[in-house]
């Protein structure tokens, strides 16, 4: 049996150390995410063999794995994960599994797997120069957003979150979006407020990078994130005063110039099958719809 254990705030060091080297672009493989949305999804995790193995609980009250990334054979990690299952009395199922993770799983153990794929979890990424130029008619659209915005509010003022007082400050506006947007019986809406808290919070020994705008000496925008891969930057947050034309799309644009343009990828993370979300994400027309689905054993 695999011996998992919570995630607590002292795994970061050993956690990092076993996604040194992952290579795979997806959202989940990153100690922020895992710690900030474990009032969701009570993730537990345990290193063996150099290899960390993941376990959650989804929205639908049933349990999935994850993909193991480390260093011990695929199939002989495969073996642990089905014992667990077998001797926990849970079905064998993962999930968050990338096209290219199915490949390579289908190259490893050939004919033993089911691939359903999970649209609400695929996650958008896009070129980070795309994201900051915004070139191009399609994306047209995006640029007169932000020069309303700039027209409307002649004063707005870009900065990073460097400092315990804009990050507290950050929270405040958190609680005035959340007053506004969240139905008080949306639990998921609720989750994303908990994991921005939190984030916020431990913005320090995350080692997060925030950007935020501010308007009339008020924050109106902020969002946070993170590198992810070698060539890859993560947006975990991104929030905005709906109601001022071209908040957010301010805010998407500096954040990416001035925090991660070293990076060739941004992704923006999965829209959960939210309408808007998708609409959202949809219209920076993504270069990489990273593809997950779900993985079952044939019968």
């Amino acid at each position: 049996m695999i011996n998992f254990k919570q995630i607590t705030l002292s795994d970061k060091k050993d956690i990092d150390a076993a996604f040194a080297g992952n290579e795979y672009r997806a959202c989940d493989f990153c100690f922020a995410n895992l710690y900030s949305w474990n009032t969701k999804f009570k993730t537990v995790f345990a290193i063996e063999h150099r290899t960390i193995f993941l376990r959650f609980q989804d929205s639908d009250g049933q349990l999935y794995y994850m993909m193991p990334i480390g260093k011990m054979p695929l199939r002989d990690a495969f073996n642990l994960i089905m014992e667990d299952a077998k001797e926990n009395r849970i079905p064998f199922q993962m999930k968050g599994i990338t096209s290219r993770m199915w490949e390579k799983i289908q190259k490893e153990i050939p004919g033993k797997f089911r691939y359903l794929p999970d649209r609400n979890n695929d996650e958008y990424i896009y070129f980070s120069e795309k994201l900051i130029k915004l070139s191009g008619k399609k994306l047209q659209s995006k640029r007169n957003h932000i020069n309303r915005f700039k027209a409307d509010n002649p004063d707005w003022e870009y900065f990073p979150l460097t400092t315990k007082e804009e990050l507290v400050e950050c929270a405040l506006m958190l609680d005035e979006w959340e007053e506004v947007n969240v139905s008080k019986i949306d639990f998921t809406q609720r989750y994303d407020y908990i994991a921005t808290k939190i984030m916020l919070e431990n913005f320090d020994y995350l080692q997060l990078r925030g950007g935020a705008v501010r308007v009339n000496g008020k924050i109106v925008a902020f969002t946070i994130g993170e590198p992810l891969t070698a060539d890859s930057f993560v947006v975990h947050v991104e929030k905005a005063f709906g109601e001022m034309n071209g908040a957010y799309t301010i805010i998407n644009q500096q954040f990416i110039e001035h925090e991660a343009s070293e990076f060739t990828y941004i992704n923006r993370e999965e829209d959960m099958g939210k309408e808007n979300l998708r609409k959202a994400k949809m219209s920076y027309y993504p270069d990489l719809l990273l593809e997950e689905g779900i993985l079952i054993p044939f019968v």
